[in-house]
């Protein structure tokens, strides 16, 4: 037998043992379900997924996620038998499953894979740990929103006409920065993916560096903050082209990351100028700062200061550090004297004048 047989061969076998498994626990939880609820089955046929990832190729997992989803669905989601959905309650539940099983199918074959790379070049020890830092950060960055989302969803199911208009609101406001703080670690995930394959690559054009951050400033804001942000934009700084997408993205994580380590009342301070050979922008604080000894180590993925306050993968910096680096910029982290962080970040960039632009 060929390796491409024995290859084709084991895949097929992992198809069939994925379907099965997923159907016979359908089988299985439909006979419970009437004590169980339907909800809890999607949390079995979950971990049923998350074992087959643990050990299948990524193929054959992808494909139980998905029949699982549509199984739940089917069979188990009212009205029975049928793939539509009554409720956007119950809509929103099954979106959210379709998106976890299928994430943590594939996020688990790619750990899976990092890990038997590692083994090869005999780093298994710091693999293992890095593993184990994903499952645990995965653990609780996803299942916080999802709990979020799914407790909401009963209040306004369990009580229709209890709840008033503020409840309600309320309510889908929860739902909404839950969904929110979801798409976010997804997004820094898939990221920290595209970071790892090599596959970013910059894009520059021609910006206002003014309006960019006060783009950023408003993202920020789009939830309740009681941290202040200041920023006076100069009016004569020059047009440079950068990658707005990757910029963007490093002033929102650098200012997310000021705002859920500092105390409330922080001032966090934004300054953009030209140097020599591009555009530098500082953000800097005055909360407590870093630990003098952590100052390297921020920017490492998966990192975390010890005693962090709950929430966070230790992405966000790792992130910024990528992106600037893919635009051949440099970043530095240091405490101020008088107290608070300071990130000094430099983009060489082309410059033009916006004079020049008003005058063609």
């Amino acid at each position: 037998m060929g390796v491409f047989e024995y290859v084709k061969r084991k895949r097929t076998i992992q198809y069939v043992i994925s379907l099965g498994l997923i159907s016979l626990i359908a089988v299985i939880a439909h006979f419970s379900v009437s004590i169980t609820g339907y909800k809890v089955v999607a949390l079995i046929l979950l971990l049923a997924v998350s074992l087959l990832a643990m050990v299948f190729d990524i193929f054959p997992v992808v494909l139980a996620a998905v029949f699982s989803a549509l199984l739940w669905n089917f069979f188990f989601i009212p009205p029975l038998f049928k793939f539509t959905i009554a409720t956007p309650e119950d809509a929103l539940l099954f979106l959210m499953y379709f998106v976890i099983a299928t994430l943590n199918a594939v996020l688990t074959s790619k750990i899976r894979k990092a890990e038997l790379k590692a083994k090869e070049e005999e780093e298994r020890e710091n693999t293992i740990k890095l593993y184990n830092t994903v499952l645990n950060s995965l653990s609780h960055e996803l299942r916080t929103p999802i709990a979020t989302i799914i407790g909401a969803v009963d209040a306004l199911q369990d009580n229709p006409g209890k709840l008033t208009d503020r409840d309600r609101r309320e309510l889908y406001g929860e739902i909404g920065l839950a969904g929110t703080r979801l798409n976010r670690q997804v997004g820094n995930l898939l990221n920290m993916s595209r970071l790892e394959s090599g596959s970013i690559q910059a894009k520059p054009d021609w910006c206002d560096l003014n309006e960019l951050i006060f783009r950023v400033i408003n993202m920020v804001r789009d939830k309740p903050d009681l941290r202040e942000i200041h920023f006076d934009p100069q009016e004569d700084l020059p047009l440079f082209r950068l990658d707005q997408g990757l910029m963007e993205q490093i002033l929102f994580n650098i200012v997310h990351n000021s705002q859920q380590y500092t105390p409330a009342g922080t001032i966090i301070t934004i300054r953009a100028d030209q140097y020599e050979n591009g555009c530098r922008v500082i953000v800097l604080d005055n909360g407590p700062g870093f630990p003098e000894s952590e100052l390297e180590a921020v920017f490492k993925k998966f990192y975390r200061l010890p005693n962090s306050v709950t929430g966070g993968t230790g992405l966000g910096l790792s992130i910024v550090k990528g992106f600037v680096e893919a635009q051949h910029g440099t970043i530095e982290l240091s405490n101020q004297d008088s107290g608070g962080a300071r990130f000094d970040l430099r983009i060489p960039a082309e410059v033009s004048n916006l004079n020049e632009w008003k005058n063609d």
